[in-house]
């Protein structure tokens, strides 16, 4: 489990708007983001922003708890982790040079 910390956090924000745009991602979890989206956005709230640190507490609390819910599916989303791909680089080439094999069919057991 990863710590909790800003740099995590912010990670996880930015992976969202790859994770809305993959098809294979489950429905609820995109509602769940459209959600804290609209929430956030609506001009009421549960605790209202009068009351200053807890009506901006509310928001902050619920967008933590939205983060953590979808963990593991941002995680699969950070941008620059991703392994690289060599794929491109050797595709159609022949890179193994000078080698002689021969394939023996031997017989089968059965």
């Amino acid at each position: 489990m990863r710590f909790l910390s800003f740099n995590v956090i912010w990670k996880r924000v930015k992976a969202i708007k790859y994770m809305m745009t993959d098809r294979t991602v489950p429905i609820w979890k995109k509602a769940l983001v459209i959600f804290g989206v609209i929430y956030l956005l609506m001009p009421f709230d549960l605790v209202p922003i009068v009351v200053f640190p807890i009506g901006i507490m509310d928001d902050i609390i619920l967008w933590i708890w939205i983060l953590i819910t979808l963990r593991d599916t941002l995680d699969s989303y950070w941008v620059g982790e991703k392994e690289e791909d060599l794929s491109k680089d050797f595709s159609g080439k022949n890179i193994i040079d000078d080698v002689k094999y021969d394939v023996d069919k031997g017989e089968r057991n059965e």
